[in-house]
């Protein structure tokens, strides 16, 4: 049977096995129906949320809002997107209350990662929306790393520090505008994982983004009821306290392509737990047979982080688990992932400046743990610092959340095959196996791992698609 996998800037073909499974998302088991007119749902929603009065009551004449949505990460620019359609009805109804458009500042949430560019922000929130409020300066990123725009709230019971944006903070409302969407941390974005990852500083972060929340057993497989979903859920509710009121929540439940499935408003721990029926049903999917012992994917250049995540060593051993994650419920325990990767040497010290110390780094220590130590020292690195703040650079401590979450590959695979690398050495650094074609591969994991006959599954849109959790046929589909 001949596939075909992402590849750098293009496609790589292959051939595999007759009896090798195929799974895409959203065709293979079909999504739930998106919503055929997401505006009204969504203006439905807004009236008339959950656990919380609608905005048009909560607001007044003179209230100071902010309404916080989603970076570029996230994806959805289709002329329908939740963000295009959730906040000039949020500003809809805020007008209905009193409240002045001169008073309502949009934040993006982009915690650590690099702040959005003007022309992506516009994408994201459409041409009409962004020239009024970017003339105004009633936009901005939010600055992980700006002293007097933050506050520190102390620590959760658990003793994790909540240190958040100030103008949030000092709101008099603030609306969360988020997507309900499989995610390997946490088992959904969306809701309380929004506020706490998106307006808060690196030590919030490293609350639950490092290896002692991340390598524990209850973290993979992914699901809603992690240490690392709880603390998250903790850290925005200890906002909330300290607030002294709720974030107002408005969730999109999403498809495969980005469309609405439901949109939920009010209260966020209400709103996640009726969203995630839904999102239940899209994101674990119970379609396994049987468990396979070999996956293999394709790995673009470019995808949700950036150009270069695909190429740049961290970002991809990051990738590579992310579908240990999603997929460890349908993984034989000897499964070998094979994936295509142009391994080139592209770092994109643009975004991430630091990565090319760190991959020095790495090479002084046996794993990818074992450099955790590091993170507070390149955190307050002043050059990188600067770099995040005004050169659009991914924040330096967010290499070391990935490098948490990397080791997983290692962890519960026996081995991982980079295919067709124009630099294997680079791969080879990071513990990966390198051959120059999948064929070549498949045959050295048949002798060294899975045997002559190992159960095999293509997943060929991996990282072109919004994913799922595979589950195995028989496993319940709350399987969170």
């Amino acid at each position: 049977m001949k596939i075909s996998l992402e590849y750098g800037m293009g496609m790589m073909d292959a051939n595999v096995p007759d009896d090798a499974d195929v799974f895409v998302p959203g065709e293979t088991v079909p999504d739930p129906p998106f919503l055929p007119d997401p505006v009204e749902a969504t203006r439905h929603s807004l009236r008339n949320p959950i656990d919380m009065p609608p905005l048009a009551e909560l607001a007044k004449p003179g209230d100071r809002v902010s309404i916080v949505f989603p970076d570029v990460v996230k994806g959805g620019q289709q002329a329908t997107s939740h963000r295009k359609v959730a906040i000039p009805l949020a500003i809809e109804e805020l007008e209905r209350a009193g409240v002045s458009r001169r008073d309502i500042l949009l934040v993006c949430s982009n915690g650590l990662h690099r702040k959005n560019y003007p022309h992506e922000i516009a994408g994201m929130l459409g041409e009409e929306l962004f020239n009024e409020f970017w003339a105004n300066q009633q936009i901005i990123n939010h600055d992980s790393e700006d002293e007097e725009n933050l506050v520190d709230l102390g620590q959760t019971a658990a003793g994790d520090p909540v240190i958040m944006n100030r103008q949030v903070f000092e709101s008099d409302l603030t609306v969360l505008i988020g997507h309900t969407l499989g995610n390997p941390y946490g088992g959904y974005s969306g809701g309380y994982k929004h506020s706490a990852t998106g307006l808060t500083h690196w030590k919030s972060i490293a609350a639950h983004h490092v290896p002692a929340v991340m390598h524990t057993p209850d973290f993979v497989p992914v699901h809603g009821s992690s240490v690392m979903r709880h603390k998250m859920n903790e850290i925005s509710m200890h906002m909330e306290e300290r607030m002294g009121k709720r974030f107002f929540c408005c969730d999109a439940v999403l498809d495969t392509a980005a469309r609405q499935i439901e949109v939920h408003s009010g209260y966020g721990a209400s709103v996640q737990q009726v969203s995630w029926e839904t999102a239940d049903k899209r994101t674990y999917v119970p379609w396994a047979e049987k468990k396979y012992d070999v996956i293999i994917f394709g790995m673009p250049r470019a995808f949700h982080y950036g150009d270069g995540m695909g190429t740049n060593p961290i970002m991809l051993m990051q990738a590579l688990s992310a579908q240990v994650i999603r997929h460890r419920r349908i993984m034989s325990d000897r499964c070998v992932f094979i994936v295509s990767s142009i391994c080139d040497g592209f770092f994109n010290d643009v975004i991430w400046p630091y990565i090319p110390e760190i991959f020095e780094l790495l090479q002084q220590h046996s794993t990818l743990p074992e450099i955790q130590n590091e993170g507070p020292r390149f955190a307050t690195d002043p050059d990188y610092v600067d770099k995040y703040r005004h050169a659009y650079a991914f924040h330096p401590y967010h290499a070391f959340s990935m490098m948490a979450c990397g080791h997983l590959a290692e962890m519960h695979t026996a081995a991982t095959y980079i295919v067709g690398a124009k630099k294997p050495g680079i791969a080879r650094a990071m513990g990966l196996k390198t051959r120059s074609t999948i064929e070549e591969a498949l045959q050295d994991a048949r002798q060294k791992f899975v045997g002559d006959r190992p159960n095999i599954l293509v997943l060929p849109r991996t990282f072109r698609t919004a994913a799922v959790h595979l589950c195995m046929r028989d496993e319940p589909t709350q399987a969170r």
